[in-house]
């Protein structure tokens, strides 16, 4: 195992458990909220924004987790009927696709809504925390999409299989 290799498996593996500490934090705030509210009696109001944005960050960095393993949704059909000198061209145009729209629609477009939304110093309706801080989510996967696919793109050349 190579460096890249070694640093790409470290980043997949913390991603993974971010993501599943993500999930157990949501469902026991959803269980708590359930609790409260028919045991209890009382309705925290903050836990149905803290699920909220559980939910967001959840799917968020799934699909950066889902794009690192490649086993994102897709549509195969026509790429497996491909011969295998143009299943690599279409595996790297495919992965170049990825990096664009990581790049423009994630990165600079999160960077531009993180930076507004901080600027104009929203805040949540009942945590009462910067709205930025919840969308930095979307550059951050964004980066993490951009690194994951240079790294097939480069495994693409080198011959080695990572369907």
């Amino acid at each position: 195992m190579n460096k890249s290799e070694f640093i790409f498996n470290k980043i997949n593996k913390a991603l993974e458990w971010f993501v599943i500490i993500i999930f157990a934090l949501l469902v026991l705030d959803v269980l708590f909220q359930v609790f409260s509210r028919y045991i209890i009696g009382t309705s925290f109001t903050w836990t149905e924004e803290f699920a909220r944005f559980s939910l967001i960050w959840m799917t968020i960095l799934g699909a950066a987790y889902l794009n690192g393993k490649r086993e994102h949704l897709s549509m195969d059909f026509l790429y497996q009927k491909l011969s295998s000198s143009n299943k690599r061209k279409a595996s790297i145009l495919i992965e170049v696709f990825i990096f664009l729209f990581a790049l423009i629609v994630m990165v600079i477009g999160g960077l531009n809504l993180v930076y507004t939304t901080l600027h104009l110093e929203q805040l949540s309706g009942t945590l009462r925390i910067p709205l930025g801080y919840v969308y930095a989510v979307l550059p951050f996967s964004g980066f993490l999409i951009m690194c994951f696919s240079v790294y097939h793109i480069s495994h693409i050349y080198s011959n080695k299989n990572i369907n």
